[in-house]
């Protein structure tokens, strides 16, 4: 196991849908300080930094006390601000955590490392969970993975697949979080990007159209993110359900 393993958390305060969702209110602290004590809470993470452009984001980061880093506004992505972060840290991997999933399951954050530090030729590796529910399927706003047998996605894509003729098929949705060796993350952004990626939008695309695979490890984490209010609502049903007495 590498000496240092760095998670990052991408914190933007601007968002379409829902403008500050990170700093949201739930169940008396914010939606990003559950995700960084969660994060914190992974076996091999030797440190956990939020990345922001916005200078309420990196006030609430420090009145919790994480670390936190201000990192330029221009990025494209969040891949560019955590890397912008890892290009000063050091690190042999790094570990790029969604700052709007305050219910992220340490476990799959570990689950989605080991394949990048046991296998010398694994240079990123994501999550992926067997849809359950019918209406993903057909859902574009959930990101469908298909795998070969070693476990290295073939495609990523909005549409279903894959298209099956016959019963006995299954589906998986991708859970986005990646991992990354710190020198391929870092040249991420100098790859070219193809015409899938633009088709999708789906900048993991990147990765397979300039012929580098991901490791695509199974996980039961539900990724519920918040994205809208009535995500919010929906998790702090979540969180004031555990709370009671009987439910684990």
């Amino acid at each position: 196991m590498p000496r240092k393993i760095l998670g990052v958390i991408p914190a933007r305060f601007a968002s379409s849908r829902f403008p500050g969702k990170v700093l949201a209110p739930l169940s008396s602290k914010s939606v990003l300080q559950h995700v960084y004590e969660r994060a914190c809470q992974s076996r091999y993470l030797t440190n956990v930094i939020i990345a922001t452009d916005d200078e309420r984001v990196y006030q609430a980061a420090r009145s919790f006390g994480a670390p936190v880093r201000m990192t330029r506004a221009d990025h494209a992505s969040g891949t560019d601000r955590v890397a912008e972060v890892a290009s000063s840290e050091e690190a042999a991997v790094v570990v790029n955590i969604q700052g709007d999933e305050p219910l992220i399951d340490p476990a799959a954050i570990d689950a989605a490392i080991l394949p990048v530090v046991h296998g010398d030729d694994v240079v990123m590796a994501t999550l992926k969970k067997k849809i359950e529910d019918p209406r993903e399927i057909t859902d574009p706003n959930v990101v469908k993975v298909v795998a070969n047998h070693a476990g290295d996605a073939i495609y990523f894509s909005r549409c279903p697949i894959p298209y099956v003729r016959a019963q006995g098929g299954a589906w998986f949705k991708h859970i986005g979080l990646y991992v990354y060796r710190r020198d391929f993350l870092l040249g991420y952004s100098r790859l070219t990007v193809g015409p899938l990626e633009r088709a999708e939008c789906l900048e993991q695309l990147r990765a397979l159209e300039n012929g580098y695979p991901i490791r695509v490890v199974e996980t039961d984490y539900e990724s519920l993110g918040v994205d809208t209010p009535e995500d919010l609502a929906r998790v702090s049903q979540l969180f004031e359900a555990s709370m009671m007495p009987g439910v684990k």
